[in-house]
């Protein structure tokens, strides 16, 4: 189903100078040779988009890599020029509006995390190998891109990396075949991806695969199977869980990458979710966030926000998974969970608006509990079954499309009852956190 969002052209505050609403991007091609031991980078794009307003200028995100040649249609631009992060495209000759067009970038250089509001994203060298972390505005940071939420397409991700390294990236592994001293990667992700999705994590691993009705592979260090294999074998009961709750999986298969170096964080991509080597453990911190990174992909990887300030959407959604695992394998029910995090973000600061936190506090813990709590609030009001029924139905009319935050609460009052809408009101517009309802 088309949401409604793809027709708001306004630029998101939360990572301005990102992005252009005049043209939808439909398909990334990717060619790409990286050498990591001096973290060079040569890519060619082949972009094909359609032309939202017409054309007689258009721009592309790209950030510290240098470009050495555009192409609109087959011709050189009439002029192209490159300023910081803002690639701007001249063609020859103004394309019509509704009309298709094809631009090649070629480029290179040495990739490196983009700045923006709320940190660093995007390309990082690890000790041997790499890891892309894009969200919520690192794509540029090694392909021209279009970068918004809102604008998803497919990808064609081909890699060349030196012999030793394994390759893993968005969508299907198509081919894997040898050239003089590297190999070549290609993988095509056919279901729409929104652009800080897309990834590519190179290093020196190995996998297993468990091949059962959604395919689950670990990626992991050369010489650590054993602890790797014991601190994720859990997944496939996850995805049991979250495709009995959520709806059917959304993508071909799912695959977790745990790297050799430590990470602050773990971080989700489309079909696939990245660990430091510090999260190859069975503790619960560690083990609800392999829940909490398997559940973006239905919240977040294939419903995808349209606007940043929307973000509970992704991690309220996500942390809400982490509290149902946590009954589903014998830890504190749901309930319980919600009882003891609402009792600590009661102590916090009442200074977080859910529904626009603002880039400064659009991945505060609070937010992530808070967008918890009011799932919990909402299944308490209405009941498992018409809660559950909505999620499902939410994964499933938006499954790869963007949304907005008054779409869900559209289709709660739909399915719920129109009565849903103050709670709605009080937990997403206000500052002081409300009271858990009794359950109905």
């Amino acid at each position: 189903m088309k949401s409604q969002a793809a027709s708001d052209h306004t630029i998101d505050p939360y990572v301005p100078g990102h992005g252009d609403h005049s043209f939808d991007v439909d398909h990334y091609s990717l060619e790409l040779t990286y050498t990591v031991d001096s973290n060079s980078l040569g890519g060619r794009a082949v972009i094909t988009a359609t032309a939202i307003d017409d054309l007689e200028r258009f721009e592309l995100d790209l950030y510290h890599l240098r470009v050495s040649k555009v192409t609109v249609d087959g011709a050189p631009a009439a002029k192209y020029t490159h300023h910081k992060s803002r690639l701007v495209v001249r063609p020859k000759t103004a394309i019509a509006a509704g009309s298709s067009f094809t631009v090649v970038v070629a480029y290179a250089g040495s990739p490196r995390p983009m700045p923006g509001l709320d940190g660093d994203a995007g390309w990082e060298e690890l000790a041997d190998g790499v890891i892309v972390a894009s969200q919520p505005h690192g794509a540029p940071s090694w392909f021209p891109c279009n970068d918004r939420p809102s604008n998803k397409a497919t990808y064609e991700i081909e890699l060349t990396a030196p012999v030793g390294y394994v390759v893993v990236a968005n969508g299907v592994l198509e081919s894997q075949r040898r050239r003089a001293g590297s190999v070549v990667w290609r993988h095509v992700e056919s279901s729409p991806m929104a652009t800080y999705l897309a990834t590519v994590q190179i290093g020196r691993y190995e996998s297993v695969e468990d091949s059962g009705p959604v395919p689950i592979r670990t990626v992991f260090p050369a010489g650590t199977r054993s602890e790797s294999v014991a601190a994720f074998e859990r997944q496939g009961e996850m995805m049991a869980l979250f495709v009995r709750l959520f709806g059917a999986y959304p993508f071909a298969s799912y695959t977790a990458v745990i790297t050799e170096d430590e990470l602050e964080i773990p971080l989700e991509a489309q079909g696939l979710s990245v660990f430091g080597s510090n999260f190859m453990t069975r503790d619960w911190e560690h083990q609800r966030l392999v829940a909490h990174e398997l559940a973006h992909q239905w919240f977040g990887n294939s419903v995808t926000l349209a606007h940043w300030r929307d973000i509970w959407l992704h991690e309220g959604f996500a942390c809400y998974a982490e509290w149902l695992w946590s009954e589903e394998s014998g830890g504190p029910s749901a309930d319980e969970q919600a009882e003891e995090h609402w009792e600590k973000l009661d102590q916090l600061p009442q200074d977080l608006v859910l529904g626009d936190p603002g880039p400064d506090l659009m991945f505060d813990d609070r937010l992530y509990k808070r967008g918890a709590l009011l799932l919990h609030a909402l299944r308490l009001t209405v009941g498992d079954d018409d809660f559950f029924t909505l999620l499902r139905t939410w994964t499933t009319r938006y499954a790869t499309g963007s949304v907005v935050t008054e779409e869900f609460v559209a289709v709660a009052a739909e399915l719920c009852g129109a009565a849903v809408g103050p709670l709605f009101d009080a937990w997403l517009r206000g500052t002081v956190l409300p009271e858990l309802p009794t359950a109905s």
